[in-house]
C-alpha cells in the first residue's frame, strides 16, 4: 500500500483523520471486498493518491471488518466518501464515483489560490479582455500582498493590456529569483523592441513584394509576439532558422527558444514548435 493510502479504525480516526487533514485533505472511503463498485473506486482513488502525491492522502475503512466508524458517520451504503480538510467534512459522495468526477474534486481541493485563479485569467485574456483579469489580479494582490506569483502574472496582463509604465512598476515590486518572473520580463523586452518596427499590417505588405527578406521576416516575429500572436511568431521564426542560421547570429533559433519561455512549461504549441526545430537540427 502507497504511503498516501492507510487503514483506519475508530482509535486512529483523531490522528489520522482530523488532525492529518489540518495540512492537507484526508479522502475517507469506507468499502467492503464483497462490494465490488466499493473495490472499483477503491482502486481509482488508489492510483489519484499516487499521481497526487503530497497533495492529498485516502484513509480506508474497511466496513467488512468494523462497522463503528460508517455507523458513526451514518454510512448508508458502499461505496460511501467523506473529505475532511481543516478538521471537517467539506464533501461526501455516495455511491460509485467516476474518475473524472473524483479527479476534479482533487484539483479543486489541492489547487493552489495561484493555480486556481491562473485557471480562471486564462478565459479573460483568451478573449481579450485584459481589464476584467488586471481587475481580479488587483484584488488579489491585495488579498496576498506577499504572494509574489499573483504580481508575476499581474505585470504579464498589464503588459497585454499596454499598460507598460504600469507594467514596469509591478516588476520592479518582484524580486529578480521569483519563479516565472522571467515570463512578464520576456514579454516586456519583445513588446518595448517591437516598438522601434513598423506595425505588422506594414510588414506583412513589404514581405508580399520581397518574401526571402530575413530582417522583415524577424521585425514581423517580434510584433507577433508583442500582439500574443506566438503561433504567427513561431511560423516566422521558424522560416528564418530554415533559411540561414547565420543571420543574426542564429536568430531564429534564439528566437524560438525566448517565445518558448514565454509559453510556459507544457504549452502543446511549445511543444510542437520545439519538436519542429529539433528536427530540422538534426
Amino acid at each position: 500500500m502507497d504511503s498516501a493510502t492507510f487503514n483506519i479504525n475508530p482509535e486512529t480516526f483523531q490522528t489520522e483523520v482530523i488532525e492529518r487533514s489540518n495540512s492537507l485533505p484526508v479522502f475517507v472511503l469506507f468499502w467492503a471486498e464483497q462490494v465490488p463498485p466499493s473495490v472499483q473506486t477503491k482502486t481509482v482513488l488508489e492510483n489519484l493518491m499516487v499521481q497526487y502525491a503530497g497533495k492529498a492522502v485516502l484513509a480506508l475503512s474497511d466496513v467488512g471488518t468494523d462497522q463503528t466508524l460508517a455507523q458513526h458517520l451514518q454510512v448508508q451504503g458502499l461505496p460511501s466518501l467523506r473529505i475532511v480538510h481543516q478538521g471537517k467534512i467539506v464533501d461526501q459522495i455516495d455511491g460509485p464515483a467516476e474518475e473524472e468526477q473524483l479527479r476534479t474534486l482533487l484539483d479543486t481541493l489541492t489547487q493552489s489560490s495561484t493555480e486556481a485563479l491562473k485557471g480562471q485569467l486564462d478565459d479573460y485574456i483568451a478573449s481579450g479582455d485584459y481589464a476584467t483579469a488586471v481587475t481580479i489580479l488587483q484584488e488579489s494582490v491585495n488579498e496576498e500582498p506577499k504572494n509574489q506569483a499573483f504580481r508575476v502574472e499581474l505585470a504579464d496582463v498589464l503588459i497585454l493590456k499596454g499598460d507598460l509604465d504600469d507594467a514596469r512598476t509591478v516588476l520592479a515590486s518582484v524580486p529578480e529569483d521569483t519563479k516565472d518572473r522571467d515570463r512578464p520580463q520576456s514579454r516586456l523586452e519583445f513588446v518595448e523592441e517591437a516598438a522601434g518596427f513598423a506595425a505588422a499590417d506594414d510588414l506583412l505588405a513589404k514581405l508580399a513584394s520581397d518574401a526571402d527578406n530575413l530582417e522583415l521576416k524577424y521585425q514581423l516575429c517580434v510584433q507577433l509576439v508583442a500582439t500574443n500572436d506566438c503561433e504567427g511568431a513561431l511560423i516566422q521564426a521558424m522560416d528564418i532558422l530554415r533559411s540561414d542560421r547565420e543571420f543574426r547570429d542564429d536568430i531564429g533559433r534564439l528566437t524560438m527558444i525566448r517565445i518558448f519561455a514565454l509559453l510556459g512549461k507544457g504549452n502543446e504549441l511549445a511543444t510542437a514548435y520545439r519538436r519542429k526545430m529539433f528536427q530540422f537540427m538534426h
